[in-house]
């Protein structure tokens, strides 16, 4: 820079940059304090989701053509779906019925009267070259999804959180492009053309993979519960595009990115990490963000670039010509002279429909049965596993508290290591509750329990009290026969009999395993503890 000359006979406040290196001249405290705090505020990531879910019907959006997963290419398409000329769209008030249905469980305005779009782009998987959504005024606004997660290294601390929707608008879904890249070419498969979607547009409000992945698991369980959509994400029937962003607080918000098609809830969580990280790396060494696509490969845990969007991409919308407004009523008295209630959907009718939702159910769980928070989280995500887990507690005299621990670690493990689904374990719920009320009755001990649950799971036609029976696995009560047992152990192992007496109380559970170990856990470990510690003495 050369000489500097500086007069400090007055109060300088002023940078100098050197380079990377920054010289005040002069102290300002409030300044410097600024530049500090400038320096720590990290950058953080922002994430706003955009979900496609499948609407549950047995028919397409706008044809009568029917909905089936792994359908034979190309054989569930009818004329409209394929765009020949003269077709007309017919909406289906099924999906409309499950939009409203959907809105109202995720606390969303709904509108009385909704428009249809066009939006225009030419795709080889979708024949009229635009797809028929709702941009101007879709079916629903405003929502509010609340969510929750497990936080902390233990992971068992809840963190509640809330994201806003948007909007949910009605819209149909492309054919799909298959491509033989040893042919070199692209084969077009136009059965999931038109079926109908929900796109639930996610305010820019989480910030990691946790956050987003939380909300849409809680997302999946809701439309579950409405039967609104299946939400199985491994069959396409829930798509997640995430859009992300870094920045530091207080500045505006940075170049984002589109994760695109992400099909798994593990995936999310993993490509907006990895993105998060992957920006704030690029920003760090002065580099640039670009405003792309891209895609996240699963095998890499990487996110890769797609198509970049410095040239927006206009779709042309417009109004479509051939769908008039959409209306909703709010009760059957509303609906107009000449047109039938049962041809239109009322939202009165449907808000009567709403079942007991994910968020109440775990808070029920808790305060009925007394049971651990993280334990209602496994019982809302596993379909089927509440109703389950009450018919034991109203079939066997344990607490919950005891219950739910067989239902979570011998059940559910069992059932995760054959990847079998509730519905198909071969142990019913009074069966189990027959083997619980054996345990709390003092028949069979804890441990002979669990070895009878998995034989019970090998021979599921035989009852509890049969496999007992046939292999004498009922509890040992007679003192004598206890005592001669127990002198036996005691005879047998003279030195740590002498250890014990010395004053080493632990190596008695030493003894007490012997004792364990050749009754094959047929005995009362307090009582067996108490005619050892007399023996000893």
């Amino acid at each position: 820079l050369g000489p500097v000359m500086l007069d400090f006979s007055v109060p300088v406040r002023r940078w100098v940059m050197a380079g990377s290196v920054t010289v005040l001249f002069g102290y300002d405290p409030v300044l410097l304090q600024r530049h500090c705090n400038l320096n720590e505020r990290k950058m953080v990531g922002v994430v706003g989701l955009e979900i496609h879910a499948q609407i549950q019907s047995t028919s397409k959006l706008f044809s009568g053509s029917h909905v089936r997963f792994l359908a034979p290419p190309n054989s569930l398409v009818s004329h409209f779906d394929a765009s020949l000329p003269g077709t007309l769209p017919v909406l289906n008030r099924r999906c409309v019925a499950a939009a409203v249905l959907t809105g109202l469980a995720l606390n969303c305005t709904i509108n009385r009267k909704s428009l249809f779009d066009r939006k225009h782009y030419f795709y080889a998987d979708m024949p009229a070259g635009y797809q028929i959504t709702q941009q101007r005024v879709p079916i629903a606004v405003n929502g509010m999804l609340v969510y929750s997660y497990f936080e902390g290294r233990r992971r068992n601390q809840v963190v509640t959180k809330s994201v806003k929707i948007k909007q949910i608008q009605l819209e149909q879904d492309s054919g799909k492009s298959l491509h033989d890249d040893e042919r070199s070419q692209t084969l077009i498969d136009l059965n999931r053309a038109g079926v109908g979607l929900m796109e639930l547009v996610m305010e820019p409000e989480m910030c990691c993979g946790e956050e987003a992945a939380a909300a849409v698991r809680e997302l999946q369980l809701i439309l579950q519960a409405l039967g609104t959509c299946q939400a199985n994400m491994a069959e396409g029937q829930l798509r997640v595009d995430a859009n992300v962003s870094v920045h530091r607080p207080g500045e505006h918000l940075g170049v984002r990115t589109e994760v695109k098609n992400i099909n798994s809830v593990r995936h999310l969580a993993k490509a907006i990490d990895y993105e998060i990280q992957r920006q704030m790396e690029v920003l760090q060494s002065a580099g640039k963000v670009l405003n792309e696509t891209r895609a996240f490969d699963s095998k890499s845990g990487n996110t890769i670039p797609m198509r970049d969007k410095e040239g927006l991409q206009d779709y042309r919308f417009m109004p479509e010509p051939n769908l008039p407004p959409l209306f909703v009523y709010d009760s059957e008295a509303s609906v107009p002279a000449g047109i039938d209630p049962a041809q239109v959907v009322v939202i009165e009718r449907l808000s009567g429909q709403l079942p007991e939702l994910p968020s109440v159910k775990r808070t029920r769980l808790v305060e009925t049965y007394g049971i651990l928070q993280e334990h209602s989280f496994t019982l809302v995500n596993e379909d089927g596993l509440i109703d389950y887990f009450e018919n034991v507690v109203q079939t066997t005299k344990a607490e919950p508290r005891k219950v739910i621990g067989w239902v979570i670690k011998e059940l559910i493990g069992n059932l995760n290591s054959q990847n079998l689904k509730v519905s198909q374990s071969p142990i019913s719920p009074c069966a189990l509750a027959e083997l619980i009320n054996l345990v709390e009755s003092g028949h069979i001990s804890s441990s002979t329990a669990k070895q009878v649950f998995q034989e019970m799971w090998k021979a599921p036609e035989k009852t509890v009290g049969q496999i007992v029976k046939e292999q004498d696995l009922w509890m040992i009560n007679d003192k004598e026969e206890l005592q001669k047992i127990c002198k036996r152990i005691v005879d047998s192992h003279p030195e740590e009999v002498q250890i014990i007496r010395g004053g080493n109380k632990k190596v008695l559970n030493k003894l007490m395993g012997e004792v364990q170990r050749e009754t094959k856990g047929r005995t009362d470990p307090v009582q067996i503890r108490a005619i050892l510690e007399k023996m000893v003495s």
